[in-house]
């Protein structure tokens, strides 16, 4: 087995671990004994110095740990968010934007915080021209990418057919 590997596993199985309520326990019960044994040290530097070199040393390999582990995740959830972007009828240009500059990537948050602005205010506009009318039907927007909902039919709802799979292009 490569160290790689070997690194892996362990990393999930510690950031596994740790993530539990046993082993927040187990530390809760490590500082309570610590404490309770101060008296019986007299309180010295010495006793003072375990306690801190032993949570610096456990809070610094628990960083690399926890990010090696936070790493492949997010590495798995992009590569899954991007194949699902490929094989969908979404637009390509958000693959793989992880990579781009802090400025790139906010350019993109507001392009996209402005479209949805713009959905709120068109079904806004809808809801309240609906409410003054007194129908349902609502004016659909030959330039809006929502449709505008269907009246439901008196008659009993078919099942909907499954959606044919895609070919990759």
């Amino acid at each position: 087995m490569s160290l790689n590997r070997l690194f892996t596993r362990f990393a999930n199985v510690v950031s596994k671990w740790t993530g539990r309520p046993a082993a927040f326990t187990l530390c809760i019960i490590g500082v309570a004994v610590w404490a309770a044994s101060g008296p019986m040290f007299k309180f010295s530097e010495t006793w003072q110095l375990v306690i801190n070199t032993s949570t610096t040393i456990i809070t610094f390999l628990m960083v690399f740990l926890i990010q090696n582990t936070q790493n492949r995740d997010n590495a798995a959830l992009h590569a899954k968010l991007d194949e699902l972007i490929r094989v969908g009828d979404s637009d390509n240009k958000f693959i793989g934007i992880e990579h781009l500059t802090d400025d790139e990537l906010e350019a993109i948050l507001e392009e996209c915080e402005r479209s949805a602005r713009e959905i709120h205010e068109v079904l806004h506009k809808k809801r309240a021209r609906r409410g003054q009318g007194g129908t349902t039907a609502m004016v659909e927007d030959p330039g809006h990418p929502l449709p505008a909902p269907r009246k439901a039919s008196p008659r009993a709802a078919s099942p909907r057919k499954p959606a044919a799979k895609r070919k990759p292009a």
